[in-house]
């Protein structure tokens, strides 16, 4: 007979565990959003759409806000990545989606943050290996990559001190003024697809 090991538990530490969260919502949102990657693209083509989708956003903001603090450090990484996947509609807030659902998952507001953004980065990246192709189809100068470089530096700049607004803003519970802003923008985008 052979020899019997015992049971080894992988996901033990809290970094496995984080790892796993991001690759399940990952998955989660590469599953439903890449098959309707060409409708999604066309969403933004008129106005109706990322209007309805701004009001969407506006109220899915309402309730952040209103959301109790939670405790946990795991939980549905599931519903957080399919949160990500509707969030590639035009018009609807990816960090907004993201860090409502964490919170509803009842994750701590400041692991929400950090959750929402570091699976950001695996998204972003997907989305760019999708665009490579149609790269590869148009000439690209040097001042282009130039262009590129800057733009990436800049990006990661800004990317870094939204986070840290973005921490505050959570902790505050002070989504108010961005869910008005978008509600108003959602109503007008709606408005002006009609009369225009």
């Amino acid at each position: 007979e052979g020899q019997i090991y015992p049971y080894r538990k992988i996901v033990c530490t809290a970094y496995r565990k984080f790892v796993m969260l991001i690759l399940v919502s990952t998955l989660t949102t590469t599953v439903i959003a890449v098959p309707f990657d060409k409708a999604i693209g066309h969403a933004g083509d008129t106005l109706l759409i990322p209007g309805i989708c701004l009001c969407i956003t506006s109220v899915i903001l309402y309730f952040a806000d209103r959301l109790p603090a939670g405790k946990k450090r795991a939980g549905n990484a599931i519903f957080v990545g399919l949160a990500q996947a509707v969030a590639t509609l035009p018009g609807i807030s990816r960090s907004g989606s993201t860090i409502t659902a964490g919170l509803a998952c009842g994750y701590t507001r400041k692991f929400t943050v950090k959750y929402s953004f570091i699976m950001s980065i695996p998204a972003v990246l997907g989305a760019v290996i999708l665009e490579i192709p149609d790269l590869f189809k148009s000439s690209i100068s040097g001042t282009d990559v130039v262009n590129y470089i800057v733009g990436m530096v800049v990006a990661g700049v800004v990317g870094y001190l939204c986070i840290k607004f973005m921490l505050y803003t959570v902790k505050k519970k002070n989504f108010k003024g961005f869910s008005i802003y978008c509600m108003i923008a959602g109503i007008v985008s709606v408005i002006w697809y009609f009369v225009a």
